[in-house]
């Protein structure tokens, strides 16, 4: 099963689950993990459902182009992880 794994960034405002998760796609492995923990939802996707610009999702070590759709593959031994991109100076 993919793995989807929230960096410790996010568990500073909530609890962060890493999921193991089925799905073929992207936005379906988040809605997954948005069901156990539905606060999480907010602070991965706009109120759009785009991925807000200060979060990253890497898959099997690439960074996804695809901020809207959500549509990038996921492999049944895909690691996904998702964090907030650090910004400042």
């Amino acid at each position: 099963m993919a793995q989807l794994i929230f960096t410790q960034q996010l568990a500073r405002f909530l609890p962060v689950p890493q999921v193991a998760s089925t799905a073929g796609d992207l936005r379906t492995a988040l809605e997954q993990a948005f069901a156990g923990q539905p606060r999480l939802r907010s602070y991965v996707l706009d109120e759009q459902g785009h991925l807000r610009a200060n979060v990253v999702i890497f898959i099997d070590g690439q960074r996804t182009r695809e901020r809207q759709r959500l549509d990038d593959a996921l492999q049944p031994d895909s690691q996904v992880y998702i964090l907030q991109a650090l910004s400042g100076g």
